[in-house]
């Protein structure tokens, strides 16, 4: 594997995420944005006040290949031992096992700031992110059927969870 790390966000990343994202957006059902992000919007999903949510980037080689986050599930007291989490990778590195190494980073982060569970949030049509989650200890445990439209298709979402305490 080349050589590989991971490191917390920083503004000089935000256009390297942006353009990963906005692949994503503009190329399939992985989110459910329809309209490329601009920067500004982008910087809104990925840092965040608490330090218990954070976004990390996978540097391959010393270039951006990716990036992992967990943020809040929702703004309500109750949820704060919740957390979402999401993997991008840049195309080109599925399949490696960069993925595997994002999703534990971001785990031991949520470990080391007390989450108790970790949702992610999938379109049913993406069979590799779902797979990356339940081989890694996810369970699907809700599973809402044609809550999005994009590209002229309704789209089911797959919720899977890890109860991590």
């Amino acid at each position: 594997m080349p050589d590989h790390r991971l490191k917390k966000i920083r503004e000089e990343h935000l256009a390297d995420v942006l353009r990963i994202y906005n692949h994503y957006v503009l190329h399939s059902t992985a989110t459910f944005h329809a309209q490329a992000l601009t920067l500004e919007e982008m910087r809104e999903l990925v840092f965040f006040a608490k330090p218990c949510h954070q976004t990390y980037v996978l540097l391959v080689d010393e270039r951006c290949a990716g990036y992992a986050y967990v943020g809040p599930h929702k703004n309500r007291d109750a949820y704060a031992a919740t957390g979402e989490i999401s993997v991008y990778l840049q195309p080109g590195f599925e399949g490696k096992g960069f993925g595997r190494l994002a999703l534990a980073h971001i785990e031991a982060h949520a470990r080391k700031h007390h989450f108790h569970v970790l949702l992610a949030t999938i379109c049913s049509q993406n069979a590799n992110s779902l797979q990356l989650f339940l081989n890694h200890g996810f369970n699907q445990c809700a599973h809402y059927r044609e809550v999005g439209r994009k590209f002229g298709h309704w789209l089911d979402v797959i919720v899977c969870q890890k109860i991590l305490s």
